[in-house]
């Protein structure tokens, strides 16, 4: 065989297709099954043992050649086509692409993000703790007994092995308590005051409305320090620094100046506890759904910690004194952005979500 007459026949082949698909079958002919350059190459077997070294080498050159050929030529009436394609509509190829879509912040995340960055800049640490507990860290350290309503199937997930999904980040306190008192006793340094905050899904057995869900977001805070001797007798923590804390909280995440109010309110691990509402954006005080014709939004739980909590964590109540607060995240965003109904957060709506500002690149 003379491979390279046979070059030269089938480069002049390549050259003389007329398109695309003239080109195909010229592929086929020549590399498919029975081809006539694959079949150039396997002859090197049926050679001399001496002739096939070149000849092997001088096929394989030819080989190469062949398949340079076909991509060049395919890729020329692959421009053709595409060129002919353009010329049909207004489209430039020269023109930047189209900016692909960022993603938004949650507002949830927005909120507890600045309620972060407010409290650790007044010197509180970020806690974290499992979303399944046990019975006694979400109920019986907490001041919590047996026969209250919270513990019914109607107010709580209970799960086959006993635990449970909580119902507040409230049982990370107590960890952090512990674990801190524990340290201690161990000679590990710890010097009061205790000052931590505690973001995190909980989720409790409510019926669904504008106002409930069965799952929400909380942050919780808790302050213990020691009681200390001064000039006016023993002092520690009291509700004035309570007042005070809720205060500032509440006008640096809502940006703007709202009308507050503390109502006596019972919760096992406070005494005494309070209910703090703001004043009701949506209807200015006057009465609408959201408030319940109230012109108050119930935000946030609060009091000075139970002596059986602290007790619990291993402190003596006479030396130590705190207070703690828990607020639904998901009631401070509506606050904030004027929602009207806590369903949008979960629903997934992606109208509702790009409202909010674009996560930064």
């Amino acid at each position: 065989m003379d491979i390279t007459a046979k070059q030269e026949e089938w480069l002049q082949a390549i050259a003389a297709a007329s398109d695309g698909v003239a080109l195909a079958e010229l592929d086929k002919r020549l590399f498919g099954q029975g081809g006539e350059v694959l079949g150039m190459v396997r002859s090197v077997t049926s050679l001399p043992k001496e002739e096939r070294p070149t000849f092997g080498k001088a096929a394989n050159a030819v080989k190469q050649a062949v398949e340079a050929a076909l991509k060049e030529r395919r890729e020329g009436f692959e421009q053709v086509e595409l060129e002919k394609d353009l010329s049909a509509t207004d489209f430039d190829p020269t023109e930047p692409g189209s900016k692909p879509r960022q993603g938004a912040m949650h507002p949830i995340t927005i909120v507890q993000n600045e309620l972060v960055d407010l409290f650790t800049s007044m010197g509180f640490q970020w806690e974290d703790g499992p979303e399944v507990e046990s019975e006694y860290y979400n109920f019986d350290a907490l001041n919590i007994p047996g026969d209250h309503p919270a513990r019914e199937s109607q107010d709580t997930f209970w799960l086959t092995d006993g635990n449970l999904l909580r119902t507040h980040t409230s049982p990370v306190q107590v960890r952090t308590l512990q674990r801190l008192v524990k340290e201690a006793k161990d000679g590990k340094a710890w010097e009061p005051p205790l000052k931590v905050i505690v973001p995190g899904r909980c989720f409790r057995s409510e019926t669904v409305d504008k106002t409930h869900e069965h799952s929400f977001y909380q942050m919780e805070g808790l302050v213990v320090d020691r009681v200390q001797e001064g000039p006016d007798g023993k002092r520690g923590v009291s509700t004035a620094n309570l007042i005070h804390t809720m205060k500032t909280c509440l006008r640096v995440i809502l940006e703007r100046d709202v009308e507050v109010r503390l109502r006596p309110g019972f919760f096992p691990f406070v005494e005494p506890g309070f209910e703090l509402d703001v004043n009701c954006p949506f209807c200015s005080g006057k009465g609408c759904s959201v408030c319940k014709q109230s012109g108050w939004i119930e935000i946030l739980p609060c009091g000075m910690v139970h002596p059986n909590v602290l007790k619990e964590c291993g402190l003596d109540p006479e030396e130590y004194t705190g207070f703690a607060f828990g607020m639904g995240l998901q009631r401070v965003v509506m606050l904030r952005y004027g929602i009207d109904d806590i369903r949008h957060f979960m629903g997934g709506n992606l109208r509702f979500l790009s409202q909010f500002p674009e996560v930064p690149r």
